[in-house]
């Protein structure tokens, strides 16, 4: 029994979901207010949000059978701890039970929730092996995790709005390094990502586009509204993009960007820890 929770947890990647509770809660906490933490709903939304999260850390595994074999055999359990039909059960008690919740908190929370159930499963099955476009789905469920508080709280959508774009740019960033962590069992299965279409070197100068592409639009996005003091941006977000940049200008094993991908959850965590430093009056 203990094996098999041990293993609910690697499969539903558990770290994963309590960052993705931590940002939700933070950003009720503080852009949208402290009262937030005293209702029932805040913590509703936020669990039916990990529980669809979960339901998509389920089924991605399940199509990747054979190639976490290759890429990450450590980390396989569905097959070896959890038997298949199990993984898909859990699946679809996950993604049945997140949308009613969402459709209890509102309609416009259902569909979302609905929306996302549907194109993580899309993802899992053909989206990620296409280039680009699986990148770009993950990334913007993420910023939509954030953005979720907006939309059911109906407040300070524009700033909520900013830390999830924030999310879309780290989170597109760390899919496409998990690509070139990826590459052997990708290339063996035939997949099309990033990496094995143009090569590392020039899915690396992509990823430095759009690194430089976040800072550009971060220092517009601050000049304009004049969030957050200047110390905070060169301490705890360029400084650390940039240490970002030159590791990844060097990496070129396995090992090395899966360490990019870890710092990338770093910096996902700093964003969230922005929030500490915005004015009362926000």
């Amino acid at each position: 029994m203990a094996s098999f929770f041990s293993a609910m947890l690697r499969l539903t990647r558990f770290g994963n979901l309590l960052i993705i509770g931590f940002a939700q809660t933070a950003t009720a906490f503080f852009l949208v207010g402290s009262h937030t933490w005293q209702t029932f709903s805040l913590w509703l939304l936020s669990s039916s949000t990990i529980i669809i999260a979960a339901a998509g850390y389920i089924i991605n595994d399940y199509y990747d059978i054979k190639i976490d074999y290759i890429n990450k055999p450590e980390r396989v359990v569905i097959g070896k701890i959890i038997p298949r039909r199990f993984a898909i059960l859990f699946h679809t008690l996950f993604s049945v039970s997140g949308i009613a919740i969402g459709f209890y908190l509102s309609w416009q929370i259902g569909v979302i929730h609905f929306f996302s159930a549907f194109m993580l499963w899309l993802y899992s099955n053909s989206l990620k092996r296409l280039p680009l476009i699986g990148n770009v789905v993950i990334a913007f469920l993420t910023s939509l995790s954030v953005f979720i508080i907006a939309v059911y709280y109906k407040t300070n959508f524009n700033l909520i709005l900013i830390y999830a774009l924030f999310a879309f740019f780290i989170s597109l960033v760390r899919e496409v390094v998990k690509d070139m962590e990826d590459l052997k069992g990708d290339i063996t299965f035939g997949c099309k990502t990033l990496p094995i279409l143009w090569g590392i070197r020039k899915t690396k100068f992509f990823l430095y586009t759009v690194l430089v592409v976040f800072v550009l639009i971060v220092l517009v996005l601050d000049s304009y509204f004049t969030i957050l003091p200047s110390v905070y941006f060169m301490s705890f977000l360029f400084l650390p993009l940039a240490w970002f940049a030159l590791r990844l200008h060097r990496a070129d094993t396995v090992k090395d960007f899966r360490w990019l991908s870890n710092l990338s959850k770093i910096i996902m965590l700093l964003g969230i820890i922005s929030m500490l430093f915005l004015p009362a009056q926000v």
